[in-house]
């Protein structure tokens, strides 16, 4: 898909007064970045859509740059940072034009970013690689291919949900800190809601 076709694409889904996926981070997202980030992190987000993880992650003093192919999204996540007195620093673009500068960041967050294919996939981790300082840390969520069954979001394509055996082989550069497949109810906007079947990693950069 060219980038002026994925901007439709996304425009078209993002083109309502709603909050597509809520305005609420991403659980997950939530308990890892808890964990293991410190509030002077510097952290992308990829894909930020209409911005609630990125806001929350700068509610919680970090230091957040993000990018996404809708401009319709961003600016709604421009609004949306402002009404929460935050500042983030979005550009339009997709995963293979955005600046992947090297060792700039100390976390990079993925969440449902599944869009990929599996070329840009390993595209992206590599590019996320790439860009995390030494031992920045990789925090990513998104559907498995029992997902199919649900329907609560995600996909329709196969080859674009996650496996366990998947990500471990994209992660060959990293150290894997937690890795687990599970099975929650999420409530993430009408998008994202009801019974979900997940996968949830965070991993380091290997120097």
């Amino acid at each position: 898909m060219s980038f002026a076709d994925a901007t439709q694409f996304w425009n078209e889904r993002f083109d309502k007064k709603e909050f597509i996926f809520g305005k609420e981070p991403n659980e997950y997202l939530v308990e890892q970045a808890s964990r293991y980030l410190k509030p002077s992190s510097s952290v992308l987000c990829i894909a930020d859509g209409e911005g609630r993880n990125g806001v929350w992650l700068a509610k919680h003093g970090m230091r957040v740059t993000g990018f996404d192919v809708s401009d319709i999204a961003l600016s709604k996540a421009n609004q949306f940072a402002a009404d929460n007195e935050v500042n983030i620093q979005y550009s339009l673009c997709d995963t293979d034009g955005f600046d992947w500068q090297a060792s700039s960041y100390d976390a990079v967050v993925g969440i449902f970013i599944q869009f990929a294919d599996p070329e840009m996939r390993a595209r992206i981790f590599k590019q996320v690689h790439r860009t995390l300082k030494p031992a920045g840390l990789f925090i990513l969520q998104g559907y498995t291919p029992k997902q199919l069954e649900y329907k609560t979001g995600g996909p329709s394509l196969i080859e674009h949900l996650y496996t366990e055996e998947m990500i471990r082989e994209l992660s060959q550069d990293f150290e894997i800190l937690e890795l687990q497949c599970y099975e929650k109810r999420l409530s993430e906007g009408p998008r994202h809601t009801g019974m979900s079947a997940l996968l949830g990693m965070v991993a380091k950069k290997i120097v």
